[in-house]
């Protein structure tokens, strides 16, 4: 059996039975296919016609072009073995599952493996009216998956809706107190940020966010033990609820990173003791506005030109800036126009 395989005959009478033997070559390995018992048959390339017709008649389904990442899937769920050949089959090879079906689903249609006994995979199918709704929900099933996969890997978890940064809040609040000086105030404001979390919880939810927070802080400080501890937002009725028991969870892991994120920013920010600002380069394209400090230019315009190096440096004169002493670059500021 080859390809472009090249004939010649001599007799037109022997035309007919190379024909009948290709027929024949066809056929056989149709009746190895069906011998084998498969009831699903699945190829790579192209089930001609007269295959598909063969394979209905007998109740087989056949489908060809599949893809290969679909036939891997598949032959992992279900068991098989992908063969290269047809000769040689035997029940060793051949995958299984409960209930094979061919459904609609809109305007395409799909072919459902379901009960497979090895499959360690899962197909989610999205519906839809739209398609925002269906990126807006493959959105939040992938951030849901992700979640599970960081909590699997991590093996810890914390209670969600808020629960976590309200126990941290009092706790922080509590430590304050034994803080003295200015310390205290900066560890009172650390732990009403805290507070942000469930506060927006609770606005997103259509929630009263001020009587939802004066509920969790008096669970929060009236608790003995884990009872009371892991109370949070309850946005399904409209409340507070131990999250922790109501199945409401989340991954250590993102609570600190977003923990240690945060902290981090904030003090980032409050490191920085002045900013600088130049109104001029705020519009627009507008262009740069340098300012030169060697000598020459227009006598009229180096007043206004001081004026502006001086506001730029926070009213202080750039011969201040220099210890008191002029230099030349800084004397040729004091023109006609200046003071």
């Amino acid at each position: 059996e080859k390809e472009n395989a090249e004939v010649r005959i001599t007799d037109p009478d022997q035309y007919q039975s190379i024909v009948d033997a290709e027929w024949s070559i066809i056929y056989e390995k149709l009746d190895k296919c069906v011998e084998s018992g498969a009831q699903v048959i699945l190829s790579r390339l192209p089930i001609g016609d007269l295959a598909t017709q063969y394979f209905a008649d007998r109740g087989i389904f056949s489908a060809g072009r599949v893809g290969n990442d679909d036939l891997d899937r598949v032959s992992k769920a279900t068991g098989a073995a992908v063969q290269t050949s047809v000769f040689g089959i035997t029940e060793k090879v051949l995958g299984l599952c409960e209930v094979f079906e061919e459904k609609g689903l809109g305007d395409e249609r799909y072919n459902f493996f379901t009960g497979c006994p090895k499959a360690k995979t899962a197909t989610i199918i999205l519906r839809g009216g739209g398609e925002q709704f269906l990126e807006e929900t493959d959105r939040s099933v992938h951030d849901a998956l992700m979640i599970v996969k960081r909590a699997m890997a991590s093996r810890k978890v914390v209670a969600g809706g808020g629960a976590i940064e309200m126990e941290l809040s009092h706790v922080l609040r509590m430590h304050s107190r034994t803080i003295l000086g200015k310390q205290q105030l900066i560890m009172n404001a650390y732990a009403r940020a805290f507070e942000v979390i469930p506060r927006q919880l609770a606005e997103n939810a259509g929630i009263d966010s001020t009587d939802v927070l004066n509920r969790l802080r008096k669970e929060h400080a009236t608790a003995k033990g884990d009872e009371g501890r892991w109370f949070g937002v309850d946005v399904l009725n409209e409340g507070i609820c131990d999250t922790l028991e109501s199945g409401v969870w989340e991954p250590a892991a993102n609570k600190l990173n977003s923990l240690a994120a945060a902290t981090e920013a904030a003090c980032c920010i409050l490191s920085i003791d002045e900013t600088v600002r130049n109104p001029q380069s705020e519009k627009p394209g507008a262009a740069s506005q340098g300012v030169g400090l060697g000598p020459g230019g227009g006598g009229g315009g180096r007043g206004n030109t001081k004026r502006m190096v001086s506001e730029a440096m926070g009213g202080r004169g750039m011969a201040g800036m220099m210890g008191g002493r002029g230099r030349r670059g800084i004397n040729s500021f004091k023109g006609k126009g200046g003071a």
